[in-house]
């Protein structure tokens, strides 16, 4: 007569997988969201797919309003000295581009607002929120070095806003994005001008 021997091994339970968006065969809605977006009426534009996200979201708007707004003095500087140094292709092209980074501080501060938000304007704390600094150069490749390094800089910025919203607000991204190819199209100018 043989014995077996019972395995000493503990059974391992399978909990079943919660079911998420990866693991179903059919998309669905989450109803219980959108009720909430019909309930949340004085929220505007915000519903809940914007979680816990929006404040930090409304700051790094705000940070780039203030660069900005410090871009748009910068660039009007320029564009007044350069025309007193008889440079006037360049100074009309800081003014375009002084007022292409006011168009961008628009719409950012316009976003903010739609957040829930209130747009930081404050004079007294522009230049330290900036990511990039003011610069009032005499020499035009100094203002064109200067103006090239805050493109780039914006660059790097709107670049980490982008990763960091990734899918937590679309519009937001969207934005963003359309400011950086503009940014991009700047630095491109302006490496131009700084070769010639």
């Amino acid at each position: 007569m043989s014995t077996k021997t019972k395995s000493t091994k503990p059974k391992l339970k399978v909990k079943a997988k919660p079911e998420t968006a990866a693991s179903n065969s059919r998309l669905k809605l989450n109803t219980a969201a959108i009720d909430a977006a019909r309930n949340s009426l004085s929220q505007g534009a915000m519903t809940p797919h914007y979680g816990p996200w929006s404040q930090d979201i409304i700051q790094l708007l705000n940070d780039s309003l203030a660069t900005e707004l410090v871009c748009v003095l910068r660039y009007k500087r320029h564009h007044f000295t350069a025309q007193g140094l008889a440079s006037p292709k360049i100074a009309e092209e800081f003014l375009v581009h002084a007022q292409e980074e006011q168009g961008h501080a628009d719409r950012l501060a316009e976003r903010i607002v739609q957040l829930g938000g209130q747009p930081d304007f404050s004079p007294d704390s522009l230049a330290a929120r900036s990511h990039a600094a003011y610069n009032d150069a005499l020499d035009l490749k100094a203002m064109i070095r200067a103006n090239l390094v805050a493109e780039r800089v914006a660059i790097e910025t709107y670049s980490q806003i982008i990763t960091l919203i990734g899918d937590k607000d679309s519009t937001t991204r969207r934005l963003v994005e359309d400011i950086l190819s503009n940014e991009q199209e700047h630095a491109e100018e302006l490496k131009d001008w700084l070769a010639d």
